[in-house]
């Protein structure tokens, strides 16, 4: 796609992000914030969620279409799942721990926060909450972000409960519901779609100096998007930062395109009139969907070839249409501008033109379900749409998806989606306090990297590597062990020492785990016990992958054991000068042949009698000196 004048279009964007906190017990109740196995559940009960009003006495317009017809909601319970997230007990006091992780991260995005923090109920009936609300508490505003194209405002951080993670349709498992998560939105200070991904790593890299949860999932963005003479989306759960450009750069397409469809339409004189129900028309039709269905058509005057116009890769308006349709029920629509089609004939789609009395440049929208009253509130969601085409770009909430397109999800939210929870008293959050948590706050990502390649010669990939690692902690501890022994290490053993440990956490380990090696069983104790043989020359760096194999499958070993068992006891030099003595003497015709290109071969010999009890560079330089000295 053409990289569009983002500064001429008008574009201004916001992001928000949400990132679950690794805390022990979830934000108002004692539960365990582990994820579980949907197959572990214990037991399941059932909810139907219908809009209430808030205390104004308004029911938000968001939750009136989420709550268009009854459904009932699945929950998946686990042996760890309390009272609260079923509903049926009040909640308790708010997370404390949950609450100074946020105020840590308020802190390094340079907010304000509150003397005082009180509770809301944000209405949500989608199913992700057994309660039909979900707990939100505004902690801090008025932060700055400093980015390469100018500072961005961080209007607010607040501290809220995960929603429930969907199973299958209408079944949610609780595992994750009540995990506290803080949600960070910005100001629409983004100008560009390089801004707002950009915007996106560096409040990443702020988390990740705090203790968050990592892995799919555990952190998604929301992006507010408007142009000029457009309107404000939010396109929600962005989960790959690498579609975060994409996702922006086709909202605008989008709204451009509607604009001129826009544009088009009322040059037209443009309206729409129905429904009328067609059935008539289609009692012989050969077409599986419609067959034995009733149909209900609608006329969109001036419509014609705009209804299968593209406005985003793979999409069209009549996908805008189908969006609206089935958030009622029914499985989608067809559009005059797509047929004959789908088992539908040329004499159907002119018998369907004549019945509703269209003209040349109209164009028709069927819609067909067995129940009369869907078939009628989908085509009405139809009609809602088509009018709002004539207007421009309807406010509202897009879900996004895998391409970094995005697809109707419901409008936007209005104030009366939240009011006061009465059931979670109010938490004083004295200046001392705040002043106490902002002489220990964590070390900024860029401030670890430089430690790093300062303290321990790493390289700035390595560096960077094991700085946004969970892993960083794990590599000091290490890198303490091995310098503590030997003050007098040099600086290309620090080097070497360091290029390894993080080679190993950041590498071998994920490679023995897509081995499926049982690499969650390592223990603290073992990294540590592996490095230390290192360490002290008792095996070489090449075991250490078979000895973590080894330690992970039977965990109850120490290092010490499973490096006897393996046989990865270091040679002495004696030993190692044996044996490349004896390889040496049975090589020398090759060596005679290739002269020191001999080396390279009788390496992988050596190497293949003596991996793990010796170090590759000693065996090269041994090597190197025997075969010199036979030439």
């Amino acid at each position: 796609m053409k990289d569009l004048d983002y500064v001429k279009i008008g574009l201004k964007a916001g992001l928000e992000i949400h990132q679950q906190l690794n805390t022990t017990s979830k934000l108002f109740c004692s539960s365990p914030t582990e994820l579980k196995d949907t197959k572990d559940a214990t037991y399941e009960f059932y909810r139907y969620l219908r809009p209430s009003k808030s205390e104004l006495g308004e029911i938000d317009r968001a939750a009136m279409e989420e709550g268009i017809g009854t459904r009932r909601f699945t929950y998946k319970a686990y042996a760890s799942t309390g009272l609260v997230e079923n509903d049926d007990e009040p909640p308790m006091e708010i997370n404390l721990e949950a609450l100074k992780i946020a105020l840590q991260i308020a802190l390094l995005l340079q907010m304000q926060p509150f003397e005082q923090i009180h509770t809301m109920r944000k209405l949500v009936i989608d199913g992700s909450n057994t309660s039909g609300f979900q707990r939100t508490a505004l902690l801090a505003v008025d932060g700055q972000v400093s980015l390469r194209g100018g500072s961005v405002r961080i209007d607010t951080l607040s501290v809220e409960e995960e929603a429930a993670q969907i199973v299958d349709k209408d079944v949610y498992s609780l595992d994750r519901l009540g995990i506290p998560l803080v949600e960070i939105g910005s100001a629409p200070d983004l100008k560009t779609p390089k801004m707002v991904k950009e915007l996106a790593l560096t409040i990443g890299t702020i988390l990740r100096a705090c203790r968050v949860k990592r892995g799919l999932g555990t952190i998604r963005q929301d992006i507010n998007i408007s142009i000029v003479g457009g309107a404000r989306v939010e396109i929600k759960g962005v989960q790959a930062l690498d579609l975060i450009e994409d996702i922006v750069r086709f909202e605008v397409s989008r709204q451009l395109n509607l604009l001129k469809i826009r544009d088009e339409l009322r040059s037209r004189g443009a309206h729409v009139e129905g429904p009328i129900e067609v059935t008539s028309i289609f009692t012989r039709t050969e077409s599986k969907i419609l067959k034995k269905k009733r149909v209900w058509g609608v006329l969109l005057l001036g419509f014609a070839d705009l209804v299968g116009k593209e406005i985003q890769p793979g999409r069209r308006l009549g996908s805008e249409f189908a969006d609206r349709a089935k958030k009622r029920g029914v499985a989608g629509i067809f559009h005059t501008d797509e047929l004959p089609r789908y088992g539908i004939s040329n004499k159907e789609k002119e018998a369907l033109l004549q019945l509703l009395e269209a003209k040349k440049g109209d164009a028709a929208v069927i819609i067909a379900d067995e129940s009369a009253e869907m078939s009628v509130e989908a085509i009405s969601a139809v009609i809602e749409r088509a009018n709002k085409a004539i207007d421009g770009v309807p406010e509202e909430t897009r879900r996004a998806l895998d391409d970094g397109c995005s697809e109707y999800l419901r409008p936007l939210p209005g104030a009366a989606r939240m009011y006061p929870e009465t059931d979670v008293t109010p938490i004083a959050l004295p200046i001392e306090i705040i002043e106490r948590v902002k002489r220990h706050l964590p070390e900024k990502l860029e401030d670890k990297t430089q430690r790093y390649k300062l303290d321990f010669l790493l390289n700035d990939e390595l560096a960077h590597q094991i700085a946004r690692s969970e892993n960083n902690q794990l590599f000091e501890e290490v890198m303490n062990l091995w310098c503590e022994k030997d003050s007098g290490i040099t600086k290309d053993e620090k080097k070497d020492a360091a290029t390894l440990v993080v080679r190993t956490l950041e590498g071998v380990i994920a490679e023995l785990k897509r081995e499926d090696v049982p690499v969650d069983r390592l223990k603290r104790e073992h990294i540590l016990g592996v490095f230390r043989l290192v360490r002290d020359k008792t095996i070489s760096k090449e075991g250490v992958p078979k000895v973590l194999r080894l330690l992970a499958e039977y965990d109850t070993k120490t290092a010490d054991e499973a490096a006897i068992e393996l046989g990865f006891i270091m040679l002495s030099e004696s030993e190692l000068n044996t044996i490349v003595e004896e390889i040496v003497q049975s090589q020398l015709d090759l060596i005679k042949a290739k002269g020191v290109g001999a080396i390279g071969p009788l390496m992988g010999v050596v190497m293949k009698q003596v991996r793990g009890k010796a170090d590759g560079k000693l065996v090269n330089e041994v090597l190197r000196a025997k075969v010199l000295s036979v030439l």
